[in-house]
């Protein structure tokens, strides 16, 4: 495969070669002495500025993420990829020319298969206005909201990912950037490859391409393609449902690191606590006891009864206390404290609460209603969408946020609540939000 790479301009060839099992992605630099080697590892993620950087030493190679979402997309464990410059070529944005590159070369089946990633308690991770959540699934789902700072262009997308669903929905969306972000990029050389050939550019309420958006949604969707290429950097297939609102390489590469480590975590403790053994052992969890719903008369709920209804935990729980549950209508209360993680970020010496956790306050809430219920208890609902959303005042460190959500309609596995966020009396935020209800 011939082109450019997008960032540093240059002219590149990619070349395919098979690797043993257990080997893992990596990439082979032909035009370096001694053609060094750098493993697809986020152990070597060096920069994630508009892309994914990485970096052994004084060896580089940006832009992985593409080529890594078409091998974690369509399968591929162990493979050698021999480059002879510093970057993948881009192709046209999308990942299309690395699938079909897969193709030319083949695949195989190996007698060992590689053991994925399976995620068995919720977990989050924020930073500013970007959140990414992950949840125990049977399978691999992203669920994803992207939008620009100002809110425009906002799109959702979810869908379970396999070959098929991979090369059909998600592998032709191609990489965009905002007008007013392209003299940034060419300042700090990170586009000399790019052109319209390329890439998508958005400016107002345009958008300029050589060819028609191959989706509807096709920013979204391009958002998940770069989130599978990022977490395919642990080396594993996972199993988990996760949802994304404005993600970005970099929050997608914290993500990887905290799995990582939650996979390596239990290999850690043998090995650090226990003396070698030949011995199997059987390891018998205690049995659980099944929870008990709550009250259909409950009129208020404290934390620890918000806790056994919602998965979320620190630092994602935004909700500290129900004062009023009345038919299809629910009052909650967040004590907004400046010791918030998120006022680290955003922003410095002026905290103000983002308004995206405004909107995650209102689906939680929601959640604790409809969760709450006997037939629905042990589930997980799954925030799918947000319309109608409104912020109209800060919220800032010392605030009392109320939250008052009613149930518009619930039928089946979807949802759908309009919220209303406050504060002494005054209202800062509002939306429509709907989610869908699942197996925990």
């Amino acid at each position: 495969m011939h082109g450019l790479g997008l960032h540093g301009g240059q002219k590149v060839t990619a070349r395919l070669l098979p690797a043993p099992p257990n080997h893992g992605v990596c990439f082979r630099r032909m035009d370096l002495d001694g053609q060094p080697e750098l493993p697809a590892s986020i152990d070597l993620v060096s920069d994630t500025t508009r892309s994914t950087t990485l970096a052994k030493g004084n060896i580089k190679l940006h832009t992985v993420e593409h080529m890594l979402s078409t091998f974690s997309g369509m399968g591929l464990d162990n493979v050698v990829v021999e480059l002879d410059a510093n970057e993948p070529p881009i192709g046209d944005g999308s990942s299309v020319a690395f699938c079909e590159l897969v193709r030319r070369a083949g695949l195989s089946l190996q007698a060992q298969d590689r053991e994925p990633l399976k995620v068995v308690e919720p977990m989050a991770v924020q930073m500013g206005d970007s959140i990414m959540s992950v949840f125990p699934h049977d399978g691999f789902k992203i669920s994803c909201t992207s939008s620009d700072a100002r809110g425009h262009f906002t799109q959702y997308y979810s869908t379970e990912i396999n070959p098929e669903t991979w090369e059909e929905d998600i592998s032709k969306a191609r990489t965009f950037c905002f007008f007013e972000e392209i003299e940034f990029l060419i300042k700090n050389g990170l586009i000399k490859g790019g052109s319209l050939e390329n890439a998508v550019i958005i400016r107002d309420d345009v958008v300029l391409t050589n060819e028609p958006l191959r989706y509807p949604d096709e920013f979204v969707r391009h958002k998940i393609l770069d989130i599978i290429g990022d977490l395919y950097l642990i080396g594993r297939p996972i199993q988990a449902h996760i949802i994304a609102v404005r993600p970005s390489h970099k929050i997608n590469c914290e993500l990887a690191r905290q799995l990582a480590a939650v996979a390596n975590r239990p290999k850690v403790a043998a090995q650090t606590l226990s003396p070698p053994s030949t011995e199997t052992k059987k390891i018998v969890e205690p049995e659980k006891q099944p929870p008990t719903p709550i009250p259909a008369d409950a009129s208020s709920l404290d934390i620890n009864e918000i806790m056994k209804i919602l998965p979320h935990r620190y630092p994602f729980l935004m909700v500290d206390r129900v004062i009023k549950i009345e038919g299809n209508t629910i009052q909650a209360v967040k004590s907004v404290s400046i010791n918030e993680p998120f006022f680290e970020g955003h922003f410095p010496g002026h905290p103000i609460m983002p308004g995206v956790l405004q909107l995650e306050a209102m689906a939680q809430v929601a959640g604790i209603l409809t969760l709450g219920k006997a037939e629905n208890w042990g589930k997980i609902a799954y925030f799918m969408a947000a319309d109608s959303v409104k912020w109209r005042k800060p919220v800032l460190p010392g605030d009392t946020l109320v939250i008052d959500v009613e149930i518009m309609k619930s039928r089946g596995k979807i949802g759908k609540a309009k919220g209303v966020c406050s504060v002494a009396g005054e209202t800062v935020s509002e939306a429509v939000v709907t989610f869908m209800m699942a197996s925990a």
